[in-house]
């Protein structure tokens, strides 16, 4: 009789593909934050959901509690001219707090200039009707999977 193990608890798969923890990517903003994450062997960077910022520290809680998460992604918006947006005097703050909340866990900010139009170009792209490409909640998520699909793109460039 075969047995049959889910992947995460089988140790041969695990040790075979290199099981590691999700990446979690956050695209940060004053009314709401996006979020997006990998797959356990971090290859696709799925959109997940769109939360309101005075509710992310429960929500990070909450997943940090049932997901295995290696690392967590912040996109952080910079100018043309290479230099930090207005925009940051909102991320700054939640920043330093993330770090003084869980100084165990590897926070990176990645540039995250044009992916609200790159959100958008993607949900015209897929089809999405007018009505539900002004949704903001799901052009936020998109924006959080493009900096985690860039994010994991590089990390493969350099590898």
């Amino acid at each position: 009789m075969c047995q049959s193990f889910p992947f995460q608890n089988n140790a041969i798969f695990a040790t075979k593909f290199k099981i590691v923890g999700r990446i979690l990517a956050i695209d940060y903003g004053k009314k709401r934050v996006g979020i997006a994450v990998t797959d356990p062997l971090q290859i696709i960077a799925n959109r997940l959901t769109t939360v309101p910022t005075h509710e992310i520290w429960v929500f990070l809680k909450e997943y940090f509690s049932k997901e295995n998460v290696e690392k967590v992604i912040v996109g952080y918006p910079m100018q043309m001219n290479n230099q930090p947006s207005e925009a940051v005097k909102y991320i700054n703050p939640f920043l330093r707090k993330f770090q003084k909340d869980y100084p165990d866990m590897p926070l990176e900010q990645v540039d995250e200039r044009f992916t609200s139009k790159m959100a958008f170009q993607t949900m015209i792209d897929a089809g999405l009707k007018k009505k539900d490409r002004q949704n903001k909640e799901t052009i936020d998520a998109v924006s959080a999977t493009i900096i985690l699909q860039s994010y994991l793109e590089r990390q493969n460039y350099i590898r």
